[in-house]
Protein backbone atom coordinates (compact mmCIF):
# COMPACT_ATOMS: atom_id res chain seq x y z
CA UNK A 1 0.00 0.00 0.00
CA UNK A 2 1.68 3.35 -0.96
CA UNK A 3 0.13 6.63 0.73
CA UNK A 4 -0.33 9.63 -2.56
CA UNK A 5 0.88 12.14 0.18
CA UNK A 6 2.49 13.15 2.94
CA UNK A 7 1.57 15.94 5.21
CA UNK A 8 2.44 17.93 8.57
CA UNK A 9 0.71 20.50 10.50
CA UNK A 10 1.84 23.90 10.29
CA UNK A 11 0.13 26.75 11.94
CA UNK A 12 -3.06 26.30 10.77
CA UNK A 13 -2.47 24.81 7.66
CA UNK A 14 -1.90 21.37 6.74
CA UNK A 15 0.90 20.53 4.03
CA UNK A 16 -0.35 18.80 1.09
CA UNK A 17 0.77 18.21 -2.11
CA UNK A 18 0.00 21.29 -5.25
CA UNK A 19 -2.19 19.10 -7.18
CA UNK A 20 -4.29 17.95 -3.85
CA UNK A 21 -4.74 21.61 -3.52
CA UNK A 22 -5.33 22.92 -6.63
CA UNK A 23 -8.10 20.38 -6.78
CA UNK A 24 -9.40 21.70 -4.18
CA UNK A 25 -9.26 25.10 -5.08
CA UNK A 26 -10.98 24.33 -8.52
CA UNK A 27 -13.81 23.06 -6.43
CA UNK A 28 -14.23 26.17 -4.34
CA UNK A 29 -13.80 28.29 -8.02
CA UNK A 30 -16.71 26.30 -9.60
CA UNK A 31 -18.80 26.75 -6.21
CA UNK A 32 -17.98 30.57 -5.95
CA UNK A 33 -17.99 31.35 -9.35
CA UNK A 34 -20.96 29.06 -10.72
CA UNK A 35 -20.23 28.46 -14.80
CA UNK A 36 -16.75 29.64 -14.56
CA UNK A 37 -14.41 27.81 -17.04
CA UNK A 38 -10.96 27.03 -15.67
CA UNK A 39 -8.24 26.00 -17.66
CA UNK A 40 -4.67 24.21 -16.53
CA UNK A 41 -2.17 25.21 -18.45
CA UNK A 42 0.75 22.81 -20.14
CA UNK A 43 4.18 24.39 -19.03
CA UNK A 44 6.16 23.45 -21.80
CA UNK A 45 4.23 25.90 -24.00
CA UNK A 46 4.78 29.09 -22.06
CA UNK A 47 7.69 28.85 -19.33
CA UNK A 48 6.21 30.87 -16.19
CA UNK A 49 2.87 30.44 -16.85
CA UNK A 50 0.34 30.76 -14.30
CA UNK A 51 -1.12 26.98 -13.14
CA UNK A 52 -4.67 27.73 -13.89
CA UNK A 53 -6.64 30.41 -16.03
CA UNK A 54 -10.57 31.30 -15.19
CA UNK A 55 -12.71 32.50 -17.37
CA UNK A 56 -15.85 34.05 -15.80
CA UNK A 57 -18.61 35.91 -17.70
CA UNK A 58 -16.89 38.78 -19.86
CA UNK A 59 -13.93 38.55 -17.29
CA UNK A 60 -10.78 36.33 -16.43
CA UNK A 61 -8.06 35.47 -13.88
CA UNK A 62 -4.95 33.43 -13.95
CA UNK A 63 -3.75 32.13 -10.47
CA UNK A 64 -0.18 30.95 -9.27
CA UNK A 65 -0.70 27.66 -7.33
CA UNK A 66 1.53 27.00 -4.29
CA UNK A 67 0.92 24.73 -1.36
CA UNK A 68 2.02 26.81 1.24
CA UNK A 69 3.25 30.11 1.52
CA UNK A 70 6.73 29.26 1.72
CA UNK A 71 6.63 27.30 -1.55
CA UNK A 72 9.31 28.04 -4.15
CA UNK A 73 8.45 29.94 -6.96
CA UNK A 74 10.65 31.34 -10.09
CA UNK A 75 11.37 34.80 -10.78
CA UNK A 76 9.75 34.34 -14.26
CA UNK A 77 6.38 33.27 -12.35
CA UNK A 78 6.84 36.60 -10.36
CA UNK A 79 6.85 38.45 -13.66
CA UNK A 80 4.20 36.82 -15.50
CA UNK A 81 1.51 37.24 -12.61
CA UNK A 82 2.84 41.46 -12.59
CA UNK A 83 2.45 41.35 -16.24
CA UNK A 84 -0.85 39.38 -16.31
CA UNK A 85 -2.19 41.22 -13.45
CA UNK A 86 -2.00 44.22 -15.63
CA UNK A 87 -4.45 42.56 -18.46
CA UNK A 88 -6.60 41.78 -15.75
CA UNK A 89 -6.79 39.94 -12.45
CA UNK A 90 -4.06 37.81 -11.56
CA UNK A 91 -2.04 36.19 -8.44
CA UNK A 92 -0.20 33.85 -6.59
CA UNK A 93 -2.53 31.57 -4.01
CA UNK A 94 -1.38 29.48 -1.59
CA UNK A 95 -4.17 28.31 1.75
CA UNK A 96 -2.83 30.86 3.60
CA UNK A 97 -4.23 33.88 1.50
CA UNK A 98 -6.93 32.12 -0.54
CA UNK A 99 -10.07 33.99 1.00
CA UNK A 100 -7.86 37.14 0.78
CA UNK A 101 -7.18 36.68 -3.13
CA UNK A 102 -10.94 34.91 -3.54
CA UNK A 103 -12.17 37.97 -2.63
CA UNK A 104 -10.22 40.01 -4.53
CA UNK A 105 -10.61 37.96 -7.75
CA UNK A 106 -14.50 38.09 -7.14
CA UNK A 107 -14.00 42.18 -6.97
CA UNK A 108 -12.42 42.52 -10.19
CA UNK A 109 -14.70 39.94 -11.33
CA UNK A 110 -17.55 42.70 -10.20
CA UNK A 111 -16.03 45.70 -11.96
CA UNK A 112 -16.23 43.53 -14.91
CA UNK A 113 -13.15 45.68 -15.76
Amino acid sequence: MSTSFVFRWESDYILERESEYQSKLKEKLLDRFPGAYIFKTDPSQKRGAPDLIILYSDTWAALEVKRNSRAKHRPLQDRRIEELNRMGFAAIIFPENESEVLNEMERAFNAGW
